[in-house]
């Protein structure tokens, strides 16, 4: 049974931002709000609904994701994405559809698909893909070196094939040499330092130490077909 089927499910989409086109053929209550919304967007909108439909980019979609968090909303709540970005990492990760139409009717009538939800030590969330780099420094993924010395860039993503919970990818210098993978629940970096990203979003301002971490419960995204 899809997400809006169940009896006495509250739906509600989100449009994050001014210049986010409303879809045709929603038969949820609209609400626009702005780009990267926070506390005062989101929260007066949560006991309103148990289904999220995000509606915006993927920093749209982490922001309304760690109000979730905030709330303590995460498990009683599922979300749907229909991403205005071709180049979505979330979408390419989970395999949601770019096209507005099909990804709004997968976000309204798909299954629930739980994924996890990586979380940073700034209080913040990773719901696509996090980068560091170039960055210098000795970086663990769990009890494993991932990196001692310099890299063009440090990738952090959810697993989406199930594992512990993120996948990091580390690049050398040179230009046409593989990423090395790694798999566990957390990464921790100390480097010189560097400005990270996460979700097309750059952090405020270079930090000597990061961590990405697996949180403890996961994000209830709908990726299934119903």
């Amino acid at each position: 049974m899809s997400v809006t089927e169940g009896f006495g499910v509250r739906g509600l989409v989100l449009l994050c931002g001014p210049d986010t086109p409303e879809l045709p053929g929603v038969d949820l209550r609209v609400e626009r709000v702005g780009s990267r919304p926070g506390k005062a967007d989101v929260d007066p909108l949560l006991p309103e609904a148990d289904h999220l439909v995000v509606v915006g980019t993927d920093a749209d979609l982490a922001a309304v994701v760690l109000r979730l968090l905030r709330k303590e909303r995460l498990t009683g709540t599922t979300v749907g994405y229909v991403t205005t970005d071709p180049d979505s990492a979330v979408a390419e990760l989970w395999r949601l559809p770019v096209d507005p139409v099909r990804a709004l009717a997968l976000a309204v009538r798909g299954d629930v698909d739980p994924v996890p939800l990586i979380r940073d030590d700034a209080g913040g969330v990773l719901v696509g893909s996090g980068r560091i780099g170039p960055v210098r420094g000795v970086g663990y993924c769990d009890d494993d070196v991932a990196l001692r010395g310099a890299a063009r860039t440090v990738e952090v993503t959810p697993d989406p094939d199930g594992g512990a919970g993120l996948v990091v990818r580390v690049t050398r210098g040179l230009v046409f040499r593989r990423p090395v993978t790694f798999s566990g629940r957390a990464f921790q970096l100390g480097c010189i330092p560097a400005v990270p990203e996460y979700d097309g979003v750059r952090h405020p301002r270079p930090m000597k130490r990061w961590t990405w971490y697996r949180h403890t419960e996961d994000l209830r995204l709908v990726r299934g077909l119903a």
